[in-house]
């Protein structure tokens, strides 16, 4: 029998979304309740949900959804978000994985998608399908007493007229979306949130299956009384011997648009008292938060990982869409398997814009459309991609070039999970 994937109806949702759970081996004994489900119905395109089914069960899950992608210089392009992905462990290596992808690409390529994107569960999965990594992820652990933060100094808020307030739910759904796009506009890297991703973030209509704790939220307001910056942190409970409070703060995200703000925030949530441990949360890998520390060796890395993979649908748009911080010119051949975004190109780019062009001119570089869409953020560097043999120089001196145009002074940040 074969077993082809196909658009799946809402009556089949809850069969589509058990499968999701077992792949996620997230097994519950009984289905969602149907408040539940319609909540959920309501929350997705219904075109871009996949399953395969095998004697009425469903088998394989796969959806997509619009995104919005900022690339260097803060334009956005329009992506393929693609999440949900599993298979029963009753039918891997059956080729069902690569049929819902094929599927799923060519229709973002038929919409004009520029890129499809992801976060990838296990590294070895999707570079066959042209992902590469394009964004990386820390996380640090800080040890509050060797920081050497002196509690008796005044926050940087107040040195420099501005000030934190705690706010609630309703405020961060407010308040946040203006301020994550303002994010947006300075930081590649980033992809956009929903309305429904500030409900999900704050509580609102959260499923019955996954817990749910309130955590606290911090606004940072500047002199000028703009909203600059936010935090969301949750605290355990923890006591050692003789009543000595050991807790710890875990971040659960935080936004700052500018210096001051960043400063105020991570002191904020270091000078809690009780907090002798702050979890970061998934930062950028060269954010500032170790050396805003008097001892940066307070803050310890406990997570370092490939973070949002790109695919690359259309290689013109996606290389013009982006600034370039020099002049310069390549031949890129670019090779995919796929037949979605292949070919050979002629890249010219300065300071002041960039041109993608098809040619026929002989190649400066080879490389695969997962290469060039690991590149294509500015966070790797063609020169170790071609140490690893994954690019193949045809003139001398391309490889330098091509690093000099792609890479950026800041690496590039994704903040969610999706």
């Amino acid at each position: 029998m074969s077993l082809d994937p196909r658009t799946v109806c809402s009556a089949e949702y809850p069969d589509w979304l058990r499968a999701a759970e077992t792949g996620f081996l997230r097994a519950s004994a009984s289905p969602p309740p149907e408040e539940e489900i319609a909540v959920r119905l309501a929350h997705i395109d219904p075109t871009r949900v996949q399953g395969v089914f095998d004697a009425g069960r469903c088998v394989a899950t796969f959806r997509s959804f619009a995104q919005d992608l900022t690339v260097v210089g803060g334009a956005t392009v329009p992506a393929d978000a693609v999440t949900a992905v599993t298979v029963s462990p009753t039918h891997r290596r059956r080729g069902l994985l690569s049929r819902m992808m094929a599927r799923d690409l060519a229709a973002a390529k038929e919409r004009g998608d520029v890129v499809a994107s992801l976060i990838a569960a296990e590294y070895p999965i999707y570079g066959r399908y042209g992902f590469g990594p394009a964004t990386w992820t820390v996380e640090w652990e800080i040890d509050v007493p060797r920081a050497g933060l002196d509690p008796r100094a005044p926050v940087p808020s107040e040195a420099d007229g501005g000030r934190i307030e705690l706010v609630d739910g309703a405020d961060v759904r407010k308040l946040g979306p203006e301020l994550h796009s303002r994010l947006a506009a300075r930081q590649h890297g980033v992809v956009s949130r929903s309305e429904r991703w500030w409900q999900r973030s704050t509580g609102v209509d959260v499923p019955a299956s996954e817990t749910w704790t309130e955590p606290f939220h911090a606004v940072y307001r500047s002199s000028a009384g703009e909203t600059d910056g936010l935090i969301t942190y949750r605290a355990d409970d923890h006591w050692g011997d003789g009543k000595q409070p050991l807790n710890k703060a875990t971040v659960a995200g935080m936004t700052a648009v500018t210096p001051a703000a960043e400063r105020a925030l991570w002191r904020f949530v270091c000078s809690v008292d009780w907090i002798t441990t702050v979890r970061s949360g998934y930062r950028a890998p060269d954010d500032v938060l170790p050396l805003l520390l008097p001892d940066p060796r307070a803050a310890r890395v406990v997570t370092q990982a490939d973070w949002l993979w790109l695919r690359l649908l259309d290689v013109p748009r996606a290389l013009e869409a982006r600034t370039y911080a020099t002049e310069g010119a390549l031949v890129l051949d670019v090779r995919d398997t796929a037949g979605l975004a292949g070919g050979r190109f002629l890249l010219e780019v300065s300071p002041s814009g960039a041109s993608c062009v098809p040619t026929t001119r002989d190649a400066d570089l080879t490389l695969g459309v997962a290469e060039l869409s690991t590149l294509h953020l500015g966070d790797e560097s063609p020169v170790r991609l071609a140490a690893l043999g994954r690019l193949d120089e045809h003139r001398a001196g391309a490889v330098a070039r091509a690093d000099l145009m792609f890479r950026t002074p800041r690496r590039a940040w994704c903040p969610d999970v999706f």
